[in-house]
């Protein structure tokens, strides 16, 4: 398991190191800050961060939103000696959360619990209902569900996600992202498009037999590729 410690306190990070060190974890690397933090997941990628909440500049929760959106993967253990912001931190997706001081068993049982959330969720099907997807519209970030999505266009190695918020991107390819929401009732009528066919309002056949799809919600229209309309045809014998 590697581990990435995130705290702007050297004392801090000295006492976790050693706690992860006495548990045996040996691939622990450390930074102070959120911008050295965001380097090492651009050049690096890690199974677990301990992240301080209250830090200078960018707040732990703020980074958080970053981390996510750059491995959606990884997981995230809070440190802060405040209380207040368990609920927000487990909105983000925080598998643990330590009040300092905390003790070599609170750190031990946190990643136990780790460990224990990685093997439930490579269950295929299981905690369908938990999916959120976050993604990034300027400087802010969107958690959303399966069902606020209209639909999914490709952006070179990213998507464009329309939902009733907008536009926003999140950073996988529109395949990886198909595999997730297929599920959901996603389904891909162009190289281009994944639309959700619970918001679709009205199918109007095309040129070259391709279909036009508008949404329930969404003004937008989305029309499908040949191969495309061929393949949603059989799928729903239209």
């Amino acid at each position: 398991m590697k581990i990435l410690i995130v705290d702007d306190e050297e004392l801090a990070r000295a006492r976790l190191k050693r706690m992860l060190t006495t548990l045996e974890y040996d691939e622990i690397e450390e930074v102070s800050s959120a911008d050295e933090a965001i380097n090492a997941f651009k050049n690096d990628s890690y199974d677990l961060v301990f992240l301080d909440i209250n830090m200078p500049q960018v707040s732990g929760l703020e980074l958080a939103y970053e981390l996510k959106y750059l491995d959606e993967n990884v997981a995230i253990i809070f440190q802060t000696a405040y209380e207040e912001h368990a609920l927000k931190a487990f909105d983000i997706g925080a598998v643990g959360y330590l009040v300092k001081p905390y003790s070599l068993e609170q750190v031990k049982d946190t990643i136990n619990r780790v460990k224990a959330t990685a093997k439930s969720t490579a269950v295929p099907g299981e905690d369908k209902e938990e999916l959120r997807i976050l993604s990034k519209a300027g400087d802010s970030y969107l958690l959303l569900k399966p069902e606020e999505i209209f639909y999914v266009k490709a952006d070179l190695s990213e998507v464009m996600i329309r939902s009733a918020k907008g536009f926003s991107y999140y950073a996988q390819k529109i395949s990886d992202l198909q595999a997730k929401l297929e599920a959901y009732n996603f389904v891909r009528i162009h190289r281009s498009y994944l639309i959700n066919i619970d918001e679709i309002k009205e199918i109007e056949t095309i040129e070259q037999s391709k279909l036009r799809f508008s949404f329930r919600n969404c003004s937008d229209n989305i029309e499908s590729s040949k191969d495309g309309a061929k393949a949603f045809r059989e799928q729903f014998k239209i």
